[in-house]
């Protein structure tokens, strides 16, 4: 296993520990919410699968399961408390629709409606993503889910359950949380659900799959399902609801390891087939130039229909920002006749925190998330120059912490108030540089169960008792430390917050 891709199988989706050898400081403080435009919304989020339990709604099938639950109205009550203005949450696609098609669940439809209300009645927006990895296991069987372009018609089937029902009170919506790295987890690398995967390509063994052809054909179908998902709102329900639509990338910003062209080249490369894939055809109509000459003809085409439909396809764009990652050129992989995703970008990775025989360091320590607000920076100006400047929401950025070994309750966690220090901080300088930025959203307001670390991260500005049986909340360092500036208080370290600690990384 190369160490490339033991990166990527335990870097995909949040992108944890991918943390660079370089970091930079925090600012000095002085910063205040009101240095933010009037509209600026302020957040933290959650998803459907990482907090709810499934034997909550009888007839739920989920691919996996999930564990903990949303409270109603206690943690909501939490959300007010901090001072936010939005909560970003997605909705269970078969907790909504068991089957994945036809009958609505009204217990589902009771338990979003609730929550939606609860939501607004404590002055709260709801930012909603309708398709956030937990696909019906029901249409997974039927057609193997993602890869049938049958996929395209049950989830704007499904969007239209959500529009009709909710879409009153909600006006925000997310089609697709991360499509740029599901196809590559699932169906390349085989980590995640369905876990397809091809020798060599995949990080475990899989027996059935193709990594060379089907993450493209996954990524090809999330894509006009989002753009089927966003005509049928504007043509039905986007003038009488007023909201606003668009969808969430995963923007890992790349950067070149070494200062040569042919590594720069490589960088400018990776970030075409990452934030490219989706952000060309939804600006210019078609993939990157550079990912149709690489790919060939095992990148699907669009129709004059398909393209003219996904052009423009979108409101906002979120993005999930955690770190960077720095690539260095590998042009060699081009020549092999059997290529994947990874070997078509002709990148390595540079990875000096990778340990000398390859193996990924998961002893973390709590701060072990390194501070790049310059790669937050750069993608947003990237962004700016390349996709004229979208609307952008920062729909996750955080910082995980270890549970504490002897099993006791986490409080101190001033290295997470300092990472969200240092990217709010970021987040303005991009606007004051001309960035369309409009939002910034916490990950994550709990403690969730993390995709590929279960729960030996923490990511919640709010812990999470785990050993309780009532799952009782408390609150962190970071909570008090982002309530206090969302209600006034400077941005400043939190090692100058009352009972805050110092920070080191």
């Amino acid at each position: 296993m190369t160490a490339a891709r033991v990166f990527i199988c335990c870097a995909v989706l949040l992108a944890t520990a991918a943390a660079s050898s370089s970091s930079t400081a925090a600012a000095a403080g002085g910063i205040t919410r009101a240095d933010f435009p009037p509209e600026f919304i302020f957040g933290a989020g959650s998803s459907a699968y990482q907090r709810m339990e499934e034997s909550l709604v009888s007839g739920t099938r989920l691919r996996t399961q999930a564990i903990l639950l949303m409270e109603q109205p206690e943690d909501v009550k939490l959300l007010q408390e901090m001072g936010v203005d939005a909560y970003r949450m997605s909705i269970s696609w078969s907790r909504l629709i068991p089957d994945g098609r036809g009958a609505v669940n009204p217990k589902g439809l009771e338990y979003y409606n609730n929550l939606i209300d609860e939501l607004l009645s404590h002055g709260i927006q709801p930012h909603v993503t309708i398709y956030h990895f937990d696909f019906p296991q029901a249409l997974q069987d039927e057609y193997n889910g993602i890869l049938s372009p049958r996929f395209v018609e049950d989830f704007t089937a499904y969007a239209d359950v959500c529009f009709k029902n909710f879409g009153d009170r909600v006006k925000h919506w997310s089609t697709v949380n991360e499509p740029n790295i599901e196809p590559i987890g699932g169906y390349d690398q085989g980590i995640l659900p369905p876990r397809r995967c091809s020798f060599p390509f995949g990080v475990l063994s899989c027996d059935n799959g193709n990594s060379t052809t089907e993450p493209y054909i996954v990524a090809h179908h999330l894509l006009l399902a989002h753009s089927s998902a966003v005509s049928l709102y504007r043509e039905k329900y986007q003038a009488t609801q007023g909201g606003q639509i668009g969808l969430t990338l995963l923007g890992w910003w790349y950067e070149p390891g070494t200062q040569a062209p042919e590594d720069e080249a490589a960088a400018a490369r990776m970030n075409d087939f990452h934030i490219g894939w989706y952000m060309h055809p939804l600006v210019y109509g078609d993939y990157p130039p550079v990912m149709r000459k690489n790919v060939g003809s095992r990148l699907p085409s669009f129709t004059d229909e398909e393209s003219k439909r996904i052009l423009g396809s979108y409101d906002f764009v979120g993005f999930n920002h955690y770190v960077a990652i720095f690539v260095r050129a590998d042009l060699s992989k081009l020549d092999q006749s059997l290529r994947d995703y990874m070997d078509d970008a002709a990148v390595k990775y540079d990875l000096p925190f990778l340990k000398s025989n390859n193996e990924f360091p998961l002893g973390l320590r709590n701060d072990f998330m390194t501070s790049t607000p310059w790669a937050l920076k750069k993608m947003l100006n990237h962004l700016q120059e390349k996709y004229k400047n979208p609307v952008v929401m920062i729909h996750e950025n955080g910082a995980a912490g270890q549970p504490d070994p002897s099993g006791g309750n986490t409080y101190d966690d001033d290295f997470r108030s300092q990472y969200l220090q240092d990217y709010i901080e970021a987040t303005l300088q991009s606007i004051r540089n001309g960035s369309n930025v409009q939002g910034y959203f916490v990950w994550s307001f709990l403690d969730v169960f993390e995709y590929l670390f279960g729960y030996r991260l923490r990511f919640g500005l709010y812990g999470v008792d785990f050993a309780s049986p009532e799952r009782t909340r408390y609150q962190r360092h970071s909570a008090r430390w982002y309530a206090g500036f969302l209600r006034g208080g400077e941005l400043r370290p939190a090692a100058a917050l009352p009972g805050g600690g110092a920070y080191s990384q």
